[in-house]
């Protein structure tokens, strides 16, 4: 059983959360998503700024990059603008796969509607294209600055968000070990 109490004062600014759980691994998976809440509003404030989310920033952020970035360099250099910009895919692939959907259906979607001009990310229920903006879906944009960032710093930053996305995946396959034969 867990128990939540939260306890807001209406003249200061500061906030209680007293967390129950059955066990201490529960107890740390509450602490941990308390805590990241908290790390995304503060990021937030700070920024002053936020991307819009469900895939819609990767695949925009691909389609420039494809569209016009590519355009201005020469030689090998194309391949690996093109190549960053196909590793920014790993994001709603990801969200297509986690939701049951055939990624290729999606990111052909997505893209379609990217290059009518529409910036649009995915419905992770039906599989089809909306605006994140009406919907309230946004990423912090320090954390999409990160990755971007990260990925001019060393190749393999794409593969390791990648990984890091297809977590679930392997704490899935973890559990179907478990289970007795």
């Amino acid at each position: 059983m867990r128990e939540s109490f939260v306890l807001v004062s209406q003249t200061r600014l500061f906030m209680i959360v007293l967390d129950a759980g059955p066990n201490d691994h529960t107890i740390a998976q509450i602490k941990d998503a308390v805590r990241d809440g908290l790390r995304s509003v503060k990021n937030t404030i700070e920024d002053e700024a936020v991307v819009l989310g469900a895939g819609a920033f990767e695949v925009a952020a691909r389609q420039h990059l494809v569209n016009n970035v590519k355009k201005t360099v020469q030689g090998r250099a194309q391949l690996g603008v093109e190549a960053f910009a196909d590793a920014l895919l790993v994001v709603p692939k990801t969200l297509a796969e986690n939701s049951g959907l055939d990624t290729q259906d999606v990111i052909i979607a997505l893209t379609g509607e990217h290059d009518r001009g529409n910036i649009v990310g995915l419905n992770h229920h039906t599989g089809e294209p909306i605006d994140p903006n009406m919907e309230g879906i946004f990423d912090n944009y320090s954390v999409k600055r990160q990755i971007i960032n990260s990925g001019y710093v060393h190749p393999l930053m794409p593969v390791i968000a990648s990984q890091l996305l297809l977590v679930d995946e392997v704490i899935r396959a973890g559990r179907n070990m478990r289970k007795p034969s």
